[in-house]
């Protein structure tokens, strides 16, 4: 059963390679894209759909990055150990006057 699960992995991986080969060998001819200024980049078509792909995902990724360093973060903060309250610092209420709002607010 296991090596069946391998072998039609195999066969999907092969058949999504040879997918993508024949449609880089369908698209060799070349197209134009036209930037601003008159700029502009003349490639294979399967070079440019390549590049947006990659575009789109280094986008992508970018966009999850300040998610992934919230949770990286919060994980980090669940690790560390509790204090128990009878070891923790005693606060001191003795303050009588109240406490000014920074910058005159």
């Amino acid at each position: 059963m296991k090596n069946l699960v391998r072998l039609l992995k195999w066969i999907l991986k092969a058949a999504i390679f040879f997918t993508l080969f024949a449609f880089a060998l369908n698209n060799q001819q070349d197209a134009v894209v036209h930037f601003f200024f008159g700029t502009q980049w003349r490639a294979p078509m399967v070079l440019l759909v390549l590049s947006a792909f990659a575009a789109g995902l280094a986008l992508g990724i970018l966009g999850m990055v300040p998610r992934w360093w919230k949770h990286r973060v919060v994980a980090k903060k669940a690790q560390k150990p509790v204090v128990p309250a009878s070891a923790a610092p005693a606060v001191d209420n003795s303050r009588t006057e109240p406490l000014t709002p920074p910058h005159g607010l």
